[in-house]
């Protein structure tokens, strides 16, 4: 059985959402001083891989304990969107089969990107418009290979669309070594209570 990390490695030289660096880890105990090793992890809700809530956008959203785990896990298509140079669009979405209820990652050319580099404000996003599309196909999940599902848009109008039809996101996923087709996804958001987001480990396994 071949396991696909599609996980963003966490480090402290990570790619962070607009350069804002929060990750931190600390040493409580070293094994020259106290024959053992322990640490402290900071990191954003929002770091590396992880699923946004819809309380992330919607005043009176369900938090990222109270979503539904099998939306994050199961079979899922892997979508190639790669010769798409700003946003994927619904047009681009129609040339695909998409089914009720699907699992959908969207492989982009962000995932070519390093995972330590500056972030790339002119990300592959998804557009207002595919977000209408995806929530018109009554799909379960879209992940894409980003720390952010949008860009420019003040109303926040992909966030909202997906997320008042039910639509769970997976952001900041790493989908280079990954071709296009059917899969099981494993996608599971640590459990703290009461956040907006929180980071998760995504695995992929070739159906």
């Amino acid at each position: 059985m071949k396991i696909i990390d599609i996980s963003w490695p966490i480090s402290l030289d990570m790619t962070s959402y607009k350069d804002r660096k929060v990750v931190n880890f600390s040493y409580t105990k070293t094994f020259e001083r106290d024959h053992a090793r322990e640490s402290v992890i900071t990191l954003g809700s929002h770091s590396g891989t992880h699923i946004d809530a819809p309380s992330h956008f919607l005043a009176d959203g369900s938090s990222i304990a109270q979503m539904p785990l099998d939306a994050t896990c199961g079979p899922c298509i892997v979508i190639d969107c790669t010769q798409v140079s700003e946003a994927i669009t619904d047009t681009d979405l129609q040339q695909h089969t998409i089914e009720q209820g699907a699992r959908v990652l969207l492989k982009t050319r962000n995932s070519a990107l390093d995972a330590m580099a500056p972030f790339a404000y002119d990300f592959i996003y998804l557009a207002a418009s595919g977000a209408a599309y995806l929530a018109s196909k009554q799909i379960k999940t879209v992940g894409i290979d980003y720390l952010g599902i949008e860009r420019q848009q003040p109303n926040h109008e992909t966030h909202e669309t997906l997320m008042r039809t039910g639509i769970t996101i997976i952001e900041g996923l790493r989908l280079a070594a990954v071709d296009s087709g059917t899969y099981m996804l494993w996608c599971l958001p640590l459990a703290v209570q009461g956040l907006e987001a929180a980071p998760s480990r995504a695995v992929l396994q070739r159906i």
